[in-house]
């Protein structure tokens, strides 16, 4: 019964990889007007997180992409922010300092759609692989956990070990 659902659950993350697998690109600037390609990450994992200052769930996940970053940012793993509203880019980086964001936030125009997939609501955070790959989507708020078991997942169901 065990390997049974162990199984099931390889089968469901590669299902999931499957719908959610297309390469695609974005090229955004940050706020000090650096661009940022999502190909120029090819090789790590990236953490793409929609988001706004006026957003009362995206402000609460702000300390867990902080320490997912820490934890991450010297190896495997790039957090990307991308500020989905219509703001001055003083404001901001007011609101980055303010909640001690580390990782670069790019500025992007408010659209449903974006490169790497529909936007119905905020806070939204695609997981890219390293081969460029959207394999994750999720609306709503994230923690550090949740970023880490999907990587986790993904990288068991292709038979990679997982070593953290």
């Amino acid at each position: 019964m065990r390997r049974f659902k162990l199984f099931l659950a390889l089968l469901s993350m590669l299902l999931i990889s499957l719908v959610y697998a297309n390469t695609i690109e974005f090229d955004l600037s940050d706020t000090h007007g650096n661009d940022h390609k999502l190909s120029d990450y090819k090789g790590k994992w990236v953490v793409v997180n929609y988001w706004a200052t006026w957003c009362p769930p995206c402000v609460e996940e702000i300390p867990e992409l902080v320490s997912f970053n820490d934890k991450h940012q010297a190896s495997d793993v790039v957090v990307l922010g991308v500020n989905y509203e219509d703001v001055a880019e003083v404001k901001v980086e007011r609101f980055m300092k303010q909640y001690g964001i580390n990782y670069p936030v790019l500025l992007a125009e408010p659209d449903t759609y974006s490169p790497l997939g529909k936007i119905l609501g905020l806070p939204t955070t695609f997981i890219v692989s390293p081969e460029g790959d959207v394999v994750y989507k999720k609306s709503g708020v994230i923690d550090a956990a949740y970023l880490e078991a999907k990587i986790a997942q993904y990288q068991y169901a292709l038979g990679k070990v997982v070593v953290n």
